[in-house]
């Protein structure tokens, strides 16, 4: 058994790696490449990099692509770059904008591990014949009593992406392989230096790759034109405190960029800050009010993935993030059936935003995860 867990030998092993051209999966090509596998790159142009040009630590985007051939050349592996233009745009871009436009909060780069990297490249993988394809997440997949494969949270906690991966199906866990899991940044980074990487020193992509200036409102107008309506933003107790430019501005727990000040509060000759409770994209609306009501100890998920047997009715103690740099917080889950679950939180959370991910976990270990499609308050706060 080798270091893949496949029962061949390394040169007879094919992995394929997807290759974005960043640090972190050209060094997962290279430590595979150094073990001695037959390892095949594949870099994937996902939308019109025109945009994108001369900007760094944008995913698959024109310089990230040359990078990532610069890198497959160095380490002497083939290397493929398959056009998935249309694909992404189907499944990552129109969703992206259309729920800006119903009011929610997208997370671009699940969608596109769920549909474009984790279906579509994975099938290429196996039609190029591949034992497994190998990411640079970092992320730990380990074999349970049971012979299938589980997902782990990364080593390194700062690091770890597993939150992103949660709509993983076992079918493509038991194929994919995390080489960087167990490795904290520093150490990537210092293998990629030491084989003298041409990406060593690269800087980690901060934004969306299709969104490179964070201008996201204008890839919805652009996609969408006439979709953004001006409308009026309203406090929770009615009163009507200013105007917005569309709901895409605006997300549950933003404070910042309101443009109406805050609100004093009783007795008190300071105003108290106003944060976006909700965003109303039928009335075009968007509702503000002070920290206390963005308190939700209930929250109401769809489309869930589950890792495993799934008891469907059943109240299950889980650990759970409802936003990717989240501490996992401790909740009741109960999966309903029809790919839909609740949980209830043991504390309220502030700025629960519909449109997010809520991926639940039990100590270490991915159990899976869903879109938050709602959330509710079950008990009122503890007054101080």
């Amino acid at each position: 058994m080798n270091s893949l867990g496949i029962d061949k030998a390394p040169a007879e092993t094919r992995v394929v790696v997807a290759m974005s051209g960043g640090v972190d999966s050209s060094v997962a090509a290279a430590m595979l490449k150094r073990e001695g596998y037959d390892v095949v790159g594949i870099t994937l142009q996902l939308y019109d990099y025109g945009m994108t040009v001369g900007k760094k630590g944008a995913c698959c985007a024109g310089q990230d692509i040359y990078d990532a051939r610069r890198v497959a050349d160095q380490i002497d592996i083939p290397h493929y770059v398959l056009d998935y233009e249309s694909r992404f745009k189907q499944s990552v871009m129109d969703d992206f904008v259309d729920t800006y436009l119903k009011g929610e909060t997208p997370i671009p780069c699940v969608r596109c591990n769920q549909t474009v990297k984790f279906k579509d490249l994975l099938d290429q993988a196996r039609e190029l014949g591949a034992d497994c394809m190998a990411t640079g997440h970092y992320a730990q997949r380990v074999v349970g009593a049971d012979g299938k494969a589980q997902m782990l949270r990364g080593a390194d906690h700062g690091r770890d992406q597993s939150y992103f991966l949660f709509a993983t199906t076992q079918e493509q866990l038991d194929f994919l392989r995390f080489p960087l899991g167990t490795k904290p940044k520093t150490e990537t980074r210092a293998i990629a230096d030491d084989l003298g990487l041409p990406v060593a020193d690269k800087p980690d992509s901060q934004d969306i790759c299709f969104v490179p200036t964070g201008g996201y409102a204008k890839v919805v107008e652009t996609l969408r034109p006439g979709a953004v309506r001006p409308g009026e933003i309203v406090h929770v107790d009615g009163t009507i405190m200013g105007r917005h430019d569309g709901v895409i501005h605006y997300t549950v727990g933003q404070r910042r960029g309101l443009g109406i000040g805050g609100r004093k509060g009783d007795g008190g000759d300071e105003a108290d800050p106003l944060y976006v409770v909700r965003v109303d994209p039928i009335a075009n609306q968007v509702i503000v009010g002070p920290r206390a009501a963005l308190a939700r100890d209930r929250v109401m998920v769809r489309e869930v993935n589950w890792l495993g047997t799934a008891a469907i009715g059943v109240p299950m103690p889980v650990f759970v993030k409802l936003r990717s740099a989240q501490q996992p917080a401790l909740a009741v889950l109960m999966l309903l059936g029809d790919g839909k679950a609740t949980l209830d939180l043991e504390q309220p959370q502030f700025g629960i935003s519909p449109g997010q991910a809520a991926v639940f976990y039990d100590g270490e270990r991915m159990l899976g995860g869903g879109w938050i499609s709602g959330t509710d308050q079950r008990r009122q706060p503890v007054a101080a």
